[in-house]
């Protein structure tokens, strides 16, 4: 077997090698199969997946695992990076220096003559700079006949699909495409998902996935009709969901192979009830 160790890269400068480690993946000759195959679009969930786990570990005030996902946080952009300057579109460098330029732009107060004495005042001049910056790019483009549904999706690309189907249901409510009673949004949810079960039976796994997401979308509408969160409820839902789930696996020792769902779902139910009371005896431990 090859020793390949030679092949380490090494730099004094950490990002510079982190940058040529991400090349040597890349490697059309001796990369990894894997970092060859990865695309723009077949890394989206990766990114997605890394800013959560960042999030994360910011809420849990974890500085090695904030570190640490910081780190694959920032393999994502070296890799994006990367694939680019394959093509000769742009580098890391390109990404830096973008992102410096604006930072500068939009900070007259520091790198400039502009004043800001609270971080309102920043916000204010944030904002102004950047309706500058896409009014001059919108200058030179012509002009588009669907402005607001342009404004909808440059408003929502970095948000989670979730959060972003929130934000277009209310804009495009409040420019008058709404239903005029809620009888009428729970009609567009059965009329949605008869159509999702017609997509699942014809065994036409993309139709299916187009349809699925529009049930998801009329439930959205479902929630901002009656004035919920579904990013709230559903993260909720998945915390609930982990706590039963954890008594059930306990129950069983850890191992779920081979047990009845008859067994599974009594335990789920006891699972359910217990939890119940503790918050109830929670909740009067607080009151008293």
């Amino acid at each position: 077997m090859a020793d390949n160790t030679s092949a380490i890269p090494n730099h004094p400068d950490p990002l510079r090698k982190l940058e040529a480690v991400v090349a040597r993946l890349r490697d059309p000759d001796r990369g990894c199969p894997w970092d060859l195959e990865q695309t723009h679009q077949s890394l989206v969930p990766y990114v997605l997946e890394e800013a959560h786990e960042v999030a994360n570990a910011i809420r849990h005030g974890d500085d090695v695992d904030l570190r640490e996902e910081l780190g694959d946080l920032l393999l994502q952009v070296v890799l994006h990076a990367r694939i680019a300057d394959e093509d000769n579109r742009f580098n890391l460098n390109g990404v830096a220096d973008a992102i410096s330029d604006k930072l500068i732009r939009r900070h007259p107060h520091v790198f400039a003559n502009g004043e800001a004495s609270n971080s309102e005042a920043v916000r204010r001049i944030w904002e102004t700079v950047k309706t500058a910056e896409q009014a001059d790019r919108a200058g030179k483009q012509k002009p588009s006949p669907s402005p607001l549904s342009d404004q909808l999706a440059s408003k929502v690309r970095g948000q989670p699909a979730l959060a972003a189907a929130m934000t277009i249901s209310k804009k495009a409510a409040k420019a008058g495409f709404e239903w005029d009673d809620m009888a009428g949004v729970w009609e567009k949810v059965q009329e949605e998902l008869d159509e999702l079960k017609e997509a699942i039976a014809s065994g036409d796994s993309s139709h299916a996935q187009d349809e699925l997401g529009d049930v998801l979308f009329t439930l959205v509408n479902v929630a901002r009709w009656c004035g919920l969160n579904p990013e709230t409820g559903l993260a909720g839902t998945n915390h609930r969901f982990l706590d039963r789930f954890s008594r059930v696996e306990a129950a069983l020792g850890g191992n779920l192979q081979g047990q009845s769902i008859k067994q599974l779902e009594g335990l789920w139910q006891k699972a359910k009830a217990e939890i119940k009371a503790e918050t109830t005896i929670s909740n009067r431990s607080n009151m008293a």
